[in-house]
């Protein structure tokens, strides 16, 4: 097989991987933590076996989607993060982002994020409670990457910056759950509260030289 046919059957391969992860977002859409092998099989017009082969299981087609929606949002929290505004804004912009993305897809982030009833892996919905925590550690990094980055914290930097970055993503997520579930009140309320909270230190702290700034 020459070069040009297998980067063509590549290609072939990669937009029927595309189509079978959107219809697999369709159902989430509308299922939530309780879209099924079946469901999402159907709704690409295929059979449960052909799905199998794409993903391996329901933990392959799992992370495939949970990799599709990180990434977006990671897009979407660096945007924040790089918009021109002071630091104070860019932290609740960046906060504001995390909240509307959940807010605006309420079903995409309980699937990523909540197991169906009782935590109970059946033919009916993923197992998803043990997926959620590498979900959080990879924001978490990411958002050490950036503090390290622009961030001048004295001694033992990266360190601190891990200590940050996890612990700002574990606070956004907990808020966001409670807020998400309950809304005691408004997006922007909680984003000010929220970055009442972290601007003590932040205001504090040093851009690194050398780095784009925070």
């Amino acid at each position: 097989m020459d070069t040009t046919q297998r980067t063509e059957q590549q290609r072939s391969a990669d937009r029927r991987r595309r189509e079978l992860l959107e219809a697999a977002d369709r159902v989430v859409l509308r299922d939530g933590p309780h879209a099924s092998m079946n469901a999402i099989a159907a709704e690409a017009g295929i059979t449960k076996p052909i799905l199998y082969r794409h993903f391996g299981d329901k933990g392959g087609l799992y992370a495939a989607l949970a990799k599709r929606h990180t990434d977006a949002l990671l897009d979407s929290l660096r945007a924040a993060l790089d918009a021109p505004a002071d630091r104070r804004e860019r932290v609740e912009s960046t906060l504001d982002t995390y909240l509307a993305a959940i807010e605006a897809r309420p079903q995409v982030y309980r699937f990523l994020m909540h197991p169906a009833d009782g935590g109970q892996s059946t033919d009916q919905g993923f197992d998803v409670g043990k997926h959620s925590a590498p979900l959080l550690r990879r924001m978490g990094e990411e958002l050490a990457t950036v503090i390290a980055e622009r961030l001048d914290l004295g001694p033992n930097s990266q360190q601190l910056a891990r200590v940050w970055g996890h612990g700002i993503v574990g606070m956004m997520h907990a808020a966001g759950d409670w807020w998400l579930g309950e809304r005691p009140c408004s997006r922007a309320e909680l984003v000010r509260s929220l970055a009442d909270l972290l601007w003590g230190r932040l205001a504090a702290a040093g851009d690194r030289v050398g780095g784009p700034g925070f």
